[in-house]
């Protein structure tokens, strides 16, 4: 499960498009930030997930969190200011689960690395999808779970909705905001598929009745109502929409930390599907969030990507990254077991926390508000004065260290 949305410069406070969004995975499976540095590879051919595709001349540089042992990625941005998050979501086209296409999160990075605009992105992404489509397992330790995608792919001045089911896709330009969950949400497309209403139409689907809806045609019922996707949309446009005019990256954070609209006496142990910030307790509610963004996209200026590299949001600190820096370059990636990365370190501190969660969240509550809202101005002061990348990058990595100092600090409370 995971939320994705973006807000263009029209309601934003800075005047820039912000992004932000979760990503919902397997409890337990880490998740990495990496930068991938501009290139021109040698290489003829890129193996993603399951298959290889032939590569081309010149890719653009990345930063990504993914999870540690995919080659793709559920979001990142690239040096062009192209941002984009992925969605799992459940349609009726059915998935021979053969593993000879490409995952989602394999379709994001290679728009990342492929595109300068976000028309680019989505052009990227119909085009490798038509050709290789999308039946790969999107699971980690769960090896049956297979499913569709949808994104949000927005760059400085525009951003789009692209939703997918088999090969079939429509696309929906943003109009101010929009976030999107683990659900078709297009009805009135602005783009289609050549096939999507042929398809459609061969299995019974649509019958040229009604106008043609992407989302009502395509849904699978079930599976979209048990991943209570319409809750958390609703809560992200909720809340985003309160400051719409006046909208920050602060308030992006609060978003994606929020359990749900009403969540002052929230307990992990009673959470399910319907949480933004997720929390894994069962069958039914099987994924935790294993990573948070929001980015902040500039047109003639570097584009903050604020990345926890932990799970949790509602317990951890965004960290700003700037592509073309090396603060990435020494991070410690994350394994399938507890170890020195910054991931694992926060997970066990986090899992003691979350067993008596009101009281022990108290402890380090203070400071870890105290310590976003100080990244945040030193942030903003900083871009009052056109800063290099080498201050961009001293920024960061002085943030990157602190976050690092006090998760060993308040793990001593574990002791």
């Amino acid at each position: 499960m995971c939320d994705t949305l973006a807000a263009l410069p029209s309601i934003t406070q800075s005047g820039y498009l912000l992004f932000a969004k979760n990503s919902d995975r397997e409890p337990n499976e880490a998740q990495a930030l990496l930068h991938v540095p501009h290139g021109r590879p040698v290489e003829h051919a890129v193996k993603c997930t399951f298959i290889e595709i032939p590569q081309v001349e010149e890719t653009n540089a990345c930063i990504l969190s993914k999870p540690f042992q995919m080659w793709g990625a559920e979001m990142g941005a690239n040096e062009h200011g192209v941002v984009i998050g992925n969605e799992a979501v459940f349609t009726k086209v059915k998935i021979k689960k053969k593993n000879n296409g490409l995952t989602g999160m394999d379709l994001l990075r290679l728009a990342l690395e492929r595109s300068k605009t976000a028309e680019e992105a989505v052009t990227c992404i119909t085009s490798l999808l038509k050709k290789y489509g999308q039946d790969a397992c999107g699971g980690y330790k769960k090896k049956s779970f297979y499913y569709h995608n949808s994104f949000i792919i927005a760059d400085a001045q525009q951003a789009w909705v692209l939703e997918t089911a088999g090969r079939e896709w429509a696309a929906e330009k943003v109009k101010d905001i929009r976030s999107i969950s683990n659900k078709l949400s297009i009805d009135k497309a602005d783009r289609v598929s050549n096939t999507a209403i042929s398809f459609a139409q061969q299995k019974g689907w649509w019958k040229g009745d009604r106008e043609f809806s992407f989302q009502k045609t395509y849904s699978d019922w079930f599976y979209t109502r048990m991943s209570r996707a319409a809750a958390r949309q609703t809560c992200t446009m909720a809340l985003s929409m309160k400051n719409a005019g006046a909208l920050t990256a602060w308030h992006c954070m609060q978003t994606l930390q929020t359990h749900n609209l009403e969540d002052k006496l929230f307990k992990p142990s009673k959470a399910n599907t319907a949480s933004v910030c997720m929390h894994a307790t069962s069958i039914p509610n099987p994924s935790n969030t294993t990573g948070s963004m929001v980015a902040e996209v500039r047109s003639h200026a570097p584009s903050t990507l604020w990345l926890t590299g932990t799970s949790n949001p509602c317990l951890s600190v965004y960290i700003p990254f700037y592509v073309n820096t090396l603060a990435l370059h020494d991070f410690v990636q994350p394994t399938s077991r507890p170890d020195e990365s910054l991931w694992w370190k926060a997970e066990r501190l986090h899992h003691w926390i979350s067993k008596d969660y009101q009281k022990r969240k108290a402890l380090i509550e203070g400071e870890r508000a105290a310590l976003q809202q100080e990244f945040v101005e030193r942030e903003q002061q900083l871009f009052q004065s056109s800063p290099s990348l080498e201050e961009l990058e001293k920024f960061s990595v002085s943030c990157l260290a602190t976050v690092q100092q006090v998760i060993e600090r308040w793990s001593l409370y574990i002791k």
